[in-house]
């Protein structure tokens, strides 16, 4: 719902059946009044146990044999893995998207070979592989996992500019006249939330009446996950504010006067786009995926990765501008967004990808 409703709504429309595979969860429905068929599909996304890894790849194939795609659109690592592999056993075309490497990448170890063998198979046979920065994009060409010739770059998700539109922060500011940061993503240590609840204790230290707040599901299914325990004892400590999940995050991100992601690496942050969509200033991390979305000093500002110190002094940076200075900052996002990550440019390739094969 929150990355592919613009893109089945536009393959609907053009007149294809569109059968979306996903675990059953509240959404679901939504999907189905997009105009979809929805097929319930269980899937640990974490964990690397080989005998479930074997089951998936089963259960793929005999989902793809029932229902005969004329085209598979894999998106994250296991169903660009397992479901890629199912539909070219059956001579189904294949398009993936990689949104990110994940947290395998950013630890390294002998996993990253096993991931990438996988991929290298994996991918062998696409007709389209798509990437949502250059970086991921040239390190699968280089590591020999892609044939150049196939890959394509997105910007990311895309965003839907009428649905993410510049709001004042008066009409929703329910955090009152401070000032406030939000963190929005998965509460990971690889999203940087260490550093970001380090941070907000610096920056607190000298401006109190700012506020540092956390955005995001607790407990995910992902070696790097926050604990509720951990969360709790942030927000014991005084020094962030735990907001919980949203359905609508346009709320949160209309009531947040800056919003910060000090990720380590990204295929192309959502949060950002939305953030940036809804003009508002952005303090992110001058790393893979997230420097695609701010011009040091123009949108936003960058930050190195895993200091907590440097994000500290670009939010001390981001209180010493004016309102004025923020809002044209902001205005500028919006305008940045506008020319490169609008969700047509990510519908258009997709059809065009479609109508080839």
């Amino acid at each position: 719902m929150n990355f592919r409703a613009g893109l089945i709504r536009a393959l609907v429309y053009a007149g294809h059946e569109v059968v979306a595979v996903a675990p059953d969860d509240k959404y679901a429905g939504g999907l189905q009044a997009l105009g979809c068929r929805f097929v319930p599909f269980h899937m640990e996304n974490g964990g690397i146990n080989p005998f479930k890894d074997a089951l998936l790849l089963w259960r793929f194939t005999r989902l793809f044999a029932r229902e005969r795609p004329d085209v598979y659109l894999g998106y994250t690592v296991k169903p660009n893995v397992y479901g890629s592999l199912a539909a070219h056993m059956l001579g189904i075309p294949v398009v993936n998207n990689i949104a990110g490497l994940g947290a395998v990448f950013i630890r390294g170890g002998w996993l990253v070979w096993v991931v990438q063998s996988l991929y290298r198979t994996a991918l062998k046979r696409s007709a389209k592989v798509f990437f949502q920065n250059r970086d991921d994009q040239q390190l699968f060409i280089n590591g020999g996992l892609v044939r150049p010739g196939v890959t394509d770059l997105l910007p990311g998700s895309g965003i839907d500019l009428n649905h993410f539109a510049p709001i004042s922060k008066s009409l929703f500011n329910r955090g009152g006249s401070k000032f406030r940061f939000v963190l929005i993503a998965r509460m990971l240590r690889d999203k940087g939330v260490m550093e970001y609840v380090e941070a907000a204790r610096l920056v607190r230290n000298k401006y109190p009446q700012v506020e540092c707040c956390l955005l995001g599901p607790l407990d995910v299914q992902n070696p790097a996950a926050i604990s509720r325990e951990e969360m709790d004892a942030f927000v014991a400590s005084g020094v962030v504010n735990y907001l919980g999940v949203s359905d609508d995050v346009r709320i949160e991100i209309a009531d947040a006067d800056c919003i910060v992601l000090p990720s380590y690496r990204e295929g192309t942050p959502r949060t950002l786009l939305e953030a940036g969509a809804m003009a508002r200033p952005i303090i992110t991390t001058d790393a893979v995926g997230c420097r695609e979305v701010v011009n040091d000093g123009v949108n936003g500002y960058l930050c190195n990765v895993r200091d907590a110190a440097d994000l500290a002094q670009k939010m001390e940076q981001m209180l010493s501008l004016s309102s004025e200075q923020r809002v044209e900052m902001g205005l500028r996002g919006r305008q940045k967004v506008e020319s490169e990550f609008d969700e047509q440019i990510v519908v258009g390739k997709y059809l065009t990808t479609i109508k080839m094969l």
